[in-house]
C-alpha cells in the first residue's frame, strides 16, 4: 500500500487533487483508493492536507496517513506556516513540492530527509495552462512523474472530474509538470 500525504493551502486545489487522484488510480488503473481530507473552517490561504491511500487490494482503512510514503507539498512555504512536512515519513519517503527553486528543494532534502525530492514550479504551469494559480492538475502530473500514477490516468480523470469547460487545460497542466518535473 503507498500512503500519500498532501499539503497546502486553501484554494489551491489540495482537496481536489486527492479526488481526482483517487479516480485516476481506481478508475483507470483498476487499483484501489481511499481518501481522507482534513480541513476545518475552510478559507483561502489556511493550511489544509489531505491523506490518500492507494493499493492493488480494497483499501479498508479509514483514517489518516501517520507513516506517509509519498508527500506532496503544493506551497514551498509551509514550514512558514508550522507544519512539518515530514512528520512521520518512512525512510524511503519520497517529496513532490511545488517550487521553482532548486535551493528551496534541496532546502527541503536536507532538512526533513526525503530519500527524493521532485520539483516543478506548478503555480507558473498553472497559471499558463488554466489562467489561475490553481495547481492541483500541476502537482498531479509532477506526482506522476515519480511512478506512483501514470500520467494518461491523471489526465483521463482530470478531463473527467472537469468536464469540457476545464478538463482540458488542467490534462495540458499535468502533462506540462511531467515533462518539467526535476529530481534531486
Amino acid at each position: 500500500m503507498k500512503q500519500l500525504k498532501l499539503y497546502g493551502l486553501g484554494g489551491q486545489g489540495v482537496v481536489t487533487a486527492a479526488k481526482v487522484l483517487s479516480i485516476a488510480v481506481s478508475i483507470y488503473e483498476d487499483a484501489y483508493a481511499n481518501m481522507v481530507p482534513a480541513f476545518g473552517h475552510e478559507r483561502r490561504g489556511a493550511p489544509v492536507f489531505t491523506d490518500l491511500m492507494i493499493d492493488n487490494e480494497p483499501v479498508l482503512m479509514n483514517s489518516f496517513v501517520y507513516e506517509p510514503d509519498i508527500v506532496v507539498v503544493f506551497d514551498d512555504a509551509m514550514p512558514d506556516k508550522k507544519i512539518d512536512v515530514s512528520s512521520g515519513i518512512t525512510k524511503d519517503a519520497i517529496l513532490v513540492l511545488n517550487t521553482a527553486d532548486e535551493e528551496t528543494a534541496r532546502q527541503y532534502k536536507d532538512t526533513y530527509a526525503f530519500k527524493d525530492v521532485y520539483y516543478v514550479d506548478g503555480t507558473k504551469i498553472a497559471q499558463e495552462t488554466i489562467g489561475k494559480s490553481i495547481q492541483n492538475g500541476a502537482m498531479l502530473g509532477a506526482l506522476a512523474s515519480t511512478g506512483a500514477v501514470k500520467i494518461d490516468s491523471v489526465t483521463a480523470a482530470l478531463k473527467e472530474f472537469f468536464g469540457e469547460k476545464g478538463g482540458d487545460s488542467n490534462a495540458e497542466s499535468a502533462r506540462q509538470a511531467y515533462e518539467h518535473t526535476k529530481k534531486i
